[in-house]
């Protein structure tokens, strides 16, 4: 039985991980962090790579450990219906929601935008969403090979632009770091916390886990051992050059703010930088990288949330699912890259609680005998916490008063649950339900020995 892999192939599945993370959405997070920090620089990256690079691998590495066949057997240890519940609304935020429509907003922000007068903004993003999304269809309805073959040198290509870029902001910054932005002026190190959930990628790590391993089983390791050590090793790969480049990426953002201003998004940052450096032949270029890199990411999650939604509803054909899916898509798509991710923080602060939680349990499942007790009250507890956590993040973005039954339990919250202001509020009360439930657990299975 193969228990080890060669260098040569952690850093093949390494780089393998890299690109199912590395989106060029991605890039724009580190952007606009950098610039709002400004000199509060090193909290805010230290915990955005917490969140956007740290989770991702423990997500990975969580469904190694596990065993599960996939996210659904996995968050279905809580309950079948909650495995069903937790799966599709991850899908659908990576997908025609929120990930999705992004593909299509960041690639004409990044590529299109600079070259589209002030005046014609709304209508270019229609008409470019529009021949974007027919792409989409099209080669979501016919998957081949291309897809595959692009993304192998669109990676690279990009990564190449994106480092050259870096070195030249290293050596030669557009300018000073100024004062940071007022949100980030106390409190940096939450605040670059949270702005990691916004990359989505330790949703994501859920799903691509299953695609890890099996690469890792293709390659001969077959034991739970091995394909965990092999997880842990490919993933520091990929979580190095994914953390690097987000530092590099910040930096530029730091640094921007004197020939850019302040952005609404880290899209425009990235073009006026690239446009700084190296003039139209640059913008052009990363235009078309960019472009390409987001169509190959938008065609994956066409084809990723159609298969999931057609395997648990099968009387809906793939091909109508894939139709549905891309209409809703840019439809969402025309609203906007800032509104986009506005409206997606609620979602998201609702959603990664429970997806850390499910990752905490599933390494912790061993020592309380995998009870569904544990599972059920720990996430029980989290999802009443991180429900609230949402809803008063909806009420806030559209400055509106909290509902009257909500103010109550957000007093009562905001009161007796520490970090609650921060979002973690979620985190401590976890943790104790988890020992308690498994000490409780424990007592009723020796109990049951016994008797």
């Amino acid at each position: 039985m193969k228990e080890k892999l060669s260098f040569s192939s952690y850093a093949t599945i390494g780089f393998m991980l890299f690109a199912l993370f590395f989106g060029a959405g991605n890039l724009i997070f580190p952007a606009q962090l950098g610039q709002n920090a400004g000199t509060n620089f090193w909290p805010a990256v230290t915990a955005f790579l917490i969140t956007g690079v740290g989770l991702p691998l423990l997500g990975i590495l969580a469904m190694s450990f596990s065993g599960s066949r996939d996210l659904q057997e996995l968050a279905g240890r809580v309950h079948p219906a909650y495995g069903v519940f937790f799966t599709s609304l991850l899908y659908l935020t990576i997908g025609p929601f929120f990930a999705a429509p992004r593909t299509g907003t960041v690639a004409y922000e990044v590529g299109i935008a600079p070259f589209v007068s002030e005046g014609f903004q709304q209508t270019g993003l229609i008409l470019f969403t529009v021949l974007f999304f027919a792409a989409t269809l099209v080669f979501s309805l016919y998957p081949g090979q291309i897809v595959n073959t692009v993304g192998k040198f669109l990676a690279p290509g990009l990564v190449g632009l994106i480092a050259i870029l870096l070195l030249v902001v290293i050596f030669k910054p557009m300018g000073e770091i100024q004062a940071p932005q007022e949100a980030y002026q106390n409190g940096a190190f939450v605040k670059g916390f949270l702005e990691g959930y916004n990359t989505m990628d330790a949703l994501a790590s859920l799903v691509f886990g299953i695609i890890v391993i099996k690469a890792i089983r293709a390659m001969g390791v077959t034991s739970n051992k091995g394909i965990l050590v092999s997880t842990a090793k490919s993933g520091v790969v990929a979580i190095t050059l994914l953390g690097a480049i987000y530092v590099g990426i910040a930096y530029l953002g730091a640094t921007s703010v004197d020939v850019v201003g302040i952005a609404a998004t880290g899209g425009p940052v990235l073009s006026s930088a690239v446009s700084y450096y190296f003039g139209t032949i640059g913008s052009v270029f990363l235009a078309v990288m960019i472009i390409l890199a987001c169509l190959t990411t938008a065609i994956g999650l066409m084809i990723s949330c159609a298969e999931y939604f057609h395997s648990l509803f099968p009387r809906f054909s793939y091909k109508t699912l894939v139709v549905l899916f891309t209409v809703v898509t840019f439809v969402i798509a025309n609203f906007g890259l800032a509104n986009i991710i506005t409206f997606s923080i609620p979602v998201l602060m609702f959603l990664y609680p429970l997806a850390i939680v499910l990752m905490i349990l599933a390494f912790m499942s061993p020592l309380f005998g995998h009870a569904r007790l544990v599972y059920i009250s720990t996430i029980a507890i989290t999802f009443l916490i991180s429900i609230f956590d949402g809803l008063k993040t909806f009420c806030n973005l559209l400055e509106i008063s909290y509902y009257g039954w909500m103010v109550p339990i957000i007093d009562l919250y905001e009161q007796t649950l520490p970090f609650y202001n921060e979002g973690l509020g979620w985190l401590l009360p976890a943790l104790i339900v988890i020992i308690l439930t498994s000490v409780i657990s424990r007592i009723q299975h020796v109990s049951t020995v016994k008797a």
